[in-house]
């Protein structure tokens, strides 16, 4: 079986989880990690054995990675020469000029929610519309949040009679564990609605009505989302439930079992052993399921670093044709990410 080729631009908070969630897919290859400077992501690399190749992205820095005994496999162009795709990880606006690269090599290339959605040519989500991803060139994928919320929705749409409109109340994380370019903050801040979630889920679900608030908060363990559901036909707490649990992203668990919050979840991925505290699978409260009139209520728990790993993974198999359909897709992603129904 013939593998494909795949490199990671950028090894920060996502690129780290791409480099080790294509080095689990059996039928990828990591071809290797590109990065800009020394961080400390770069030296915890050094430090564990350089598992992954890495490559530079500007030549001129080279002589700091040898003082630090950092070994480099060559340049970005390099990098890019070996791959039949790349995962840009790169902060907001550079993939979009490292696409220029990309372009003139022939390589095909998935980005981030960071990138403008003009970047791509498929505004893309593993579940939600994976055949509109196969063969094509350049993918982008939906922020953290937007991805856990469409597989919510999208859950719901494809097994409860479809939804017509959801609004939707986000409690969003500050920052990631370890920033401090937000400074330390007690407060709380709204944005002006709706939220780019909301828009975002329209775009990708255009039969579904979207909008939504956003709320920023002073922590940095995952964000939660409310979402109020309208469907074609009621939709019952039974049959969400039934949906969810059958769902292998979605983790359904009980407030009385003591996920009482975002930190929970955290603390229970470090407890399973998960690398970095990691979970793939965004949590759902059962306890939290109610239904309002003809609508249909619930809360989901957002982990921000890793939700949409699997949907790169997604990406990959779609853009590279490895999977033609979002069933065979999504399917051989979850088997070697190890996702399942709980």
């Amino acid at each position: 079986m013939k593998k494909i080729k795949v490199g990671v631009a950028g090894y920060g908070v996502i690129g780290q989880r791409l480099a080790d969630a294509v080095a689990l897919q059996g039928d990828m290859e990591l071809v290797g990690v590109a990065d800009l400077a020394p961080t400390l992501s770069i030296r915890a690399l050094k430090e564990k054995g350089m598992p992954y190749n890495l490559f530079l992205v500007d030549m001129n820095r080279k002589p700091e990675f040898e003082g630090l005994e950092i070994p480099i496999a060559g340049s970005f162009e390099d990098l890019v020469d070996q791959v039949d795709i790349m995962l840009d990880s790169s902060p907001g606006g550079v993939g979009v000029k490292n696409k220029e690269l990309y372009a003139s090599k022939g390589v095909k290339a998935i980005f981030q929610g960071g990138e403008k959605n003009s970047v791509a040519d498929v505004f893309f989500h593993g579940y939600a519309n994976y055949e509109q991803g196969v063969d094509q060139d350049y993918l982008k994928l939906t922020s953290c949040n937007t991805t856990g919320l469409i597989r919510a929705v999208d859950c719901l749409d494809r097994n409860c009679g479809g939804v017509e409109k959801v609004a939707i109340t986000i409690i969003r994380r500050v920052a990631d564990p370890g920033d401090y370019h937000r400074g330390l903050t007690n407060a709380l801040q709204v944005d002006k609605a709706p939220s780019h979630q909301a828009v975002d889920l329209m775009t990708i679900m255009p039969h579904v009505e979207a909008t939504g608030v956003l709320v920023h908060t002073p922590v940095t363990h995952g964000h939660i989302i409310t979402v109020l559901a309208t469907g074609k036909k009621k939709i019952t707490k039974e049959m969400a439930l039934e949906a969810f649990k059958k769902h292998p992203r979605i983790r359904v668990v009980k407030i009385d079992d003591g996920f009482q919050g975002n930190a929970s979840f955290f603390r229970y991925a470090r407890d399973l052993g998960n690398t970095r505290g990691d979970m793939y699978e965004i949590g759902l409260w059962e306890d939290c399921i109610v239904e309002s009139g003809n609508d249909i209520m619930f809360a989901i728990n957002i982990p921000q670093e890793s939700v949409t790993i699997p949907e790169t993974m997604d990406a990959v198999r779609a853009a590279t044709g490895m999977q033609q359909t979002r069933e065979d897709g999504t399917a051989a992603t979850n088997k070697y990410l190890n996702c399942q129904c709980r």
